[in-house]
């Protein structure tokens, strides 16, 4: 199952919308026979790509999957009936499917007469398959927050300059975010700013096997993009979410827009309309890199999933800080991470924490 939930991390990146899958096809005899991970939307599944590879000796054999099968003929067929077809007589699988149309694979594969096991590595499965699983469930996008930041929590110095608190290995590390990632927000203080190109670049890939995030510019007052911007280049698409009611006719035929309603409280706009348009636009992971006021409208509105900070050992003393306009007032109010990870890159710190729910503590 080790095995199998490597494979899948392989697609990261390129199944959206579609989870990432990882499968091991033993023999009779237990001796692995093929593997195979779900590489691309449409294009064969864990399961068959394994079972191509065992050929006649996955006939009385097991598969390892760390998803359950697929019970339903979307742009490929049912993947409990192909091993059914091939003869498969055990099936091992980590997570169960939470899709009312995909599910029910376990239970086609036992009337069959196929031993079955569920719940294996489940953890650590469901790990690798957070940000579609959290879509499935939440029928909205699993959110990601980045920032960088110096030892006191500054993300720029007074005068405004950020370029570079961090090192270009915690750069090149959010450019591995932002390929796994299906889309990239920025808010419109970042755009003005910064003038970010959003795009990702991974070392030792070419541009051909990186899957580019959708950049997403949430400008409430269609008033931060301008024409030449780089987020408007060729790159990647771009989507520009302003407000319904926003003069935005010099953005017309230039970008797609996304218009949605006012936050109901404060600046910006409608963030559970953002993340639910998204959703529809097939998107099922969002990095969200936009500044502190974005990141503040996010967390106020319960929308984060997991925090990644990188902190430089580097003390500005006043300038933004990374988050701002939360909705917290006191101490009583502060939302508590759990640390999952904590990783040195160069000379920074990268540190890795999920927000602990109400119903966790």
């Amino acid at each position: 199952m080790r095995r199998a939930i490597d494979l899948a991390a392989r697609g990261l990146g390129h199944t959206s919308p579609n989870p990432v899958v990882g499968c091991v096809v033993l023999d009779e005899r237990g001796e692995q026979a093929g593997e195979g991970w779900h590489r691309r939307a449409g294009g064969p599944h864990a399961e068959v790509e394994a079972l191509r590879q065992a050929g006649d000796r996955a006939r009385g054999g097991t598969a390892v999957v760390t998803l359950e099968p697929c019970n339903h003929t979307g742009r490929t067929g049912p993947c409990a009936q192909a091993l059914l077809d091939a003869g498969i007589a055990h099936v091992v699988y980590a997570v169960a499917d939470p899709t009312p149309t995909a599910t029910g694979g376990a239970q086609t594969l036992r009337r069959a007469g196929v031993e079955v096991a569920g719940g294996v590595l489940a953890a650590e499965a469901a790990a690798g398959n957070e940000a579609w699983l959290t879509a499935a469930r939440h029928r909205r996008p699993f959110v990601l927050w980045k920032y960088a930041a110096s030892l006191d929590g500054r993300v720029a110095a007074a005068d405004g300059t950020s370029r570079w608190i961090t090192s270009a290995a915690a750069r090149a590390d959010v450019h591995r975010l932002r390929a796994q990632a299906d889309a990239v927000i920025v808010g419109s203080g970042t755009a003005r700013a910064d003038d970010p190109h959003l795009g990702a670049r991974v070392t030792g890939l070419t541009d051909t096997d990186v899957t580019q995030p959708l950049r997403v510019v949430v400008d409430s007052r269609a008033s931060a993009v301008k024409p030449g911007a780089r987020v408007l280049d060729g790159t990647a698409a771009t989507l520009v979410a302003v407000a319904e009611d926003a003069e935005a006719g010099h953005l017309e035929g230039l970008v797609p827009l996304l218009r949605l309603p006012r936050a109901a409280h404060g600046p910006g706009l409608d963030i559970t309309a953002l993340l639910t348009a998204l959703y529809a636009r097939d998107v099922r992971s969002v990095l969200l890199e936009g500044g502190p006021t974005l990141a503040g409208a996010f967390l106020a509105a319960n929308s984060v999933d997991k925090v990644v900070g990188y902190l430089a050992p580097v003390l500005l003393g006043a300038g933004p800080a990374a988050l701002g306009g939360a909705g917290i007032t006191t101490i009583d109010q502060a939302l508590r991470l759990d640390v999952v990870d904590t990783r040195r890159l160069g000379p920074d710190l990268r540190v890795t924490a999920v927000p602990v729910r109400p119903e966790e503590n």
